[in-house]
């Protein structure tokens, strides 16, 4: 068996699956929310001045022990881990004719974590910043804001427009029955609060802001 072909094949593979399912962007928050959870540690013990000094000693060798965990966390993340063996596989295979044995791994290793660093780390940002955001709803816009265009009728509906995902929509408000003795006043321009949405019907349950 080849190291190197089997570690290009096993490299080029698993980043293909990756870049089809999004993995990067999932191992890569993980790794970041890991990081904030001894925030508390260091700042637990005050008010006496041995609890205090202890509490720092201990909070500090707490910081340095989770940055380690973290970076070998992210040392362990599947991208980086399918990039190193698919830059190990290519220079090896490269650097064969001119070196061989450990020289040869040594090489192989140095072009892997290049590989790693210089090309696969910035075209795979690059790949997620394009990344399209998902499309608003109506039913996001609950606990929004959004203007009367027509006044309300004495059964507390009219027309009111709401920005959804940068556009504005018209759909039929109606008041919220606690709020409904006030439908006088609801006029062209009022600002109103969406308590509910029917997307089905295009309609909101809306009260006074």
């Amino acid at each position: 068996m080849d190291i190197y072909l089997t570690s290009l094949a096993l490299g080029a593979v698993g980043l293909a699956a990756m870049a089809v399912g999004g993995g990067g962007r999932h191992s890569s928050s993980h790794g970041h929310g890991h990081g904030g959870s001894h925030s508390h540690s260091g700042s637990h013990s005050h008010g006496h001045s041995h609890g205090h000094s202890h509490g720092h000693s201990h909070g500090h060798s707490h910081g340095v022990k989770d940055t380690a965990t973290n970076s070998l966390l992210a040392l362990m993340s599947p991208r980086i881990l399918f990039s190193l063996a698919l830059g190990l596989g290519a220079s090896g295979l490269v650097a064969r004719p001119l070196f061989s044995g450990i020289l040869l791994f040594t090489v192989a290793i140095g072009g892997g974590i290049l590989f790693e660093r210089l090309i696969v780390t910035p075209l795979w940002n690059l790949g997620f910043k394009f990344e399209s955001a998902p499309a608003l709803t109506l039913e996001s816009s609950v606990a929004g804001e959004a203007t009367v265009v027509s006044t309300f009728d004495r059964n507390g509906q009219g027309l009111i427009s709401i920005e959804v995902d940068g556009q504005l929509l018209q759909v039929l408000g109606t008041l919220h029955p606690d709020s409904h003795a006030l439908s006088g006043r609801v006029v062209v321009g009022t600002r109103v609060r969406i308590d509910d949405v029917d997307a089905a019907r295009n309609r909101c349950t809306v009260s006074l802001v």
